[in-house]
């Protein structure tokens, strides 16, 4: 496997672990519906730590552009293959939400919510206001990518670095999902939106593309300054 191939493929098995947690909890007569945040939360966690262990060892498992950009600004990763894995990484997303709608194709119809079924591909905020929410993206990504490089820097026992990244999700989640449902990777968010305009999802609502921007731009944004804040700390 090639490593664009692991990206795709590790990008894809997130967003179905991930997205298909939230369709779950949204979408009418799902056994888990109801389940909530938390689980939400906990579900996306264990997304990345399984991704990781699928692909880490081949493509180092970027799984988000947000990362792939700052790993090339910290020096860790070659110019020359960004947008390969960006590519990759969009077409992994893509897939991904194609096989979240086909495993959950019954229930599409017995959902009245617009706002529920565009929600299972993509992120919206609580409160709508651009510049918070702008905000909430930046800093929720540079804690990402800030702590990424903390853990990259320590040495743990072998196969550990998945479920510690896991455990960094769900903290993210808890801690600062709450205002926009903390995309923190421009795949996970454009390439699913982009599902949710193209199927043909009955009663789906439009697809919100006026806000679409943040979720892409306030990771970028936050993981170059994430890189560029480890560099200034430490010197890398």
């Amino acid at each position: 496997m090639t490593p664009y191939l692991a990206e795709f493929f590790g990008t894809m098995l997130l967003i179905l672990l991930g997205e298909g947690s939230v369709a779950g909890a949204l979408l009418k007569n799902s056994k888990s519906e109801n389940d909530g945040w938390l689980t939400i939360v906990v579900a996306w966690g264990l997304a990345v730590t399984i991704a990781i262990y699928a692909v880490g060892s081949i493509s180092g498992a970027h799984l988000n552009p947000a990362i792939t950009l700052a790993l090339c600004i910290s020096g860790d990763f070659p110019v020359d293959q960004v947008a390969g894995y960006i590519i990759a990484q969009l077409a992994g997303a893509f897939t991904g939400a194609i096989l979240v709608w086909l495993h959950y194709l019954p229930h599409w119809n017995k959902t009245d919510s617009a706002a529920k079924k565009l929600a299972v591909f993509c992120t919206a905020p609580a409160i709508r206001s651009t510049p918070a929410n702008l905000l909430s993206e930046v800093i929720a990504t540079l804690v990402l990518v800030l702590a990424i490089l903390f853990i990259g820097a320590n040495e743990f026992a072998a196969g550990l670095n998945p479920l510690i990244v896991g455990g960094l999700i769900i903290s993210i989640g808890l801690s600062l999902g709450g205002t926009t449902g903390f995309a923190i990777n421009p795949a996970r968010d454009l390439a699913p939106r982009l599902v949710h305009a193209l199927l043909p999802i009955p009663g789906k609502g439009p697809s919100d593309w006026g806000y679409s921007w943040i979720p892409v731009v306030g990771p970028i944004i936050g993981g170059v300054m994430g890189a560029w804040l480890f560099k200034a700390l430490f010197g890398h």
